[in-house]
């Protein structure tokens, strides 16, 4: 028997940190924390600052002296901006669903040992992490299943994610399969399995995986620029980039609609500002559906 043991002490990794080593973790943490929060910061108080403060400081401000509300309200005034908000709502919202969905039924299938072609499957879907289609290719299939112009070509290409459903096929393997034997054994069919023991033992993992496509699905702006020719059909991060492109013509839309605008650097900050709040607001939530999603998904053998 070990010594240390014997003698009741605990092993080296139980040992409480000594003050110096508490110290460097928080200094660490205090340097990631600034890292973290001095962007967000600097990209608000530039979307608040005049011109005149702009200019003195070369481009970004990190404490206006006389904030000023006008981007916001010049960039909301429009009607672009809140369109686009809408859509990408609506986007993210009826994307994540289809993509979870999706995803489950595809992972619970790979699981099922006894299903036809279950092997052949996974490779395929193991393939397409390795080989996946240009943007040629991407944009004739869409164009053959008229998707063109349409919110479904914001989603449907983008619908399942491999990487995603190799994480729930993990997950659904690691549940005890004592409890599937268990449902069986009760007569439950493969939805009632899926429905009633899968699903409420995996929340967490399909927490995780939802705010993976919604964050996807949200800062998602290739797509509408390839498939998208009505700008009234434009998502957010796609009216966020013309408002960066000063000669884009939503920005020469917003220039006619006022005389006098706030300065171009703050409309660009308070657009980014409208495009970061959405999910710093909505990751709260999420945690806590984490949190219980593990708890609940906690089986003891």
């Amino acid at each position: 028997m070990n010594s240390k043991a014997i003698l009741g002490e605990r092993p080296i990794w139980m040992e409480k940190p000594s003050p110096l080593a508490r110290t460097l973790k928080g200094l660490a943490v205090l340097v990631i924390l600034a890292a973290v929060v001095f962007p967000f910061v600097l990209v608000v108080s530039t979307s608040l600052a005049s011109q005149d403060q702009i200019n003195s400081t070369g481009g970004y401000v990190l404490w206006p002296t006389s904030p000023s509300l006008d981007a916001y309200r010049q960039v909301l005034a429009g009607g672009a901006v809140t369109r686009a908000v809408a859509v990408s709502v609506g986007v993210t919202l009826v994307g994540t669903a289809i993509s979870l969905v999706a995803t489950v039924l595809a992972a619970y299938a790979l699981t099922r040992r006894e299903m036809v072609g279950q092997r052949p499957l996974l490779t395929l879907v193991l393939l397409t992490m390795l080989f996946t289609p240009g943007i040629i290719p991407m944009y004739l299939t869409v164009k053959q299943l008229g998707l063109l112009d349409s919110y479904a070509a914001l989603i449907l290409p983008a619908a399942i994610s491999a990487f995603n459903i190799v994480i729930v096929r993990g997950f659904f393997q690691g549940i005890p399969r004592e409890l599937l034997d268990s449902a069986r054994i009760d007569g439950a069919g493969h939805w009632r399995v899926l429905r009633s023991v899968m699903v409420p033992l995996s929340k967490a993992v399909i927490a995780v995986v939802g705010l993976f496509y919604a964050v996807g699905y949200w800062n998602s702006f290739f797509n509408a620029l390839l498939y998208l020719n009505d700008s009234a059909k434009w998502p957010l991060q796609l009216v966020l980039r013309s408002y960066v492109l000063q000669d884009s013509p939503m920005a020469a839309e917003a220039a006619a609609s006022a005389g006098a605008l706030p300065p171009q650097q703050a409309l660009q900050m308070a657009v980014v500002v409208l495009a970061i709040v959405p999910i710093v607001c909505v990751y709260p939530f999420l945690q806590k559906h984490f949190q219980a999603g593990v708890l609940t998904g906690a089986v003891k053998g």
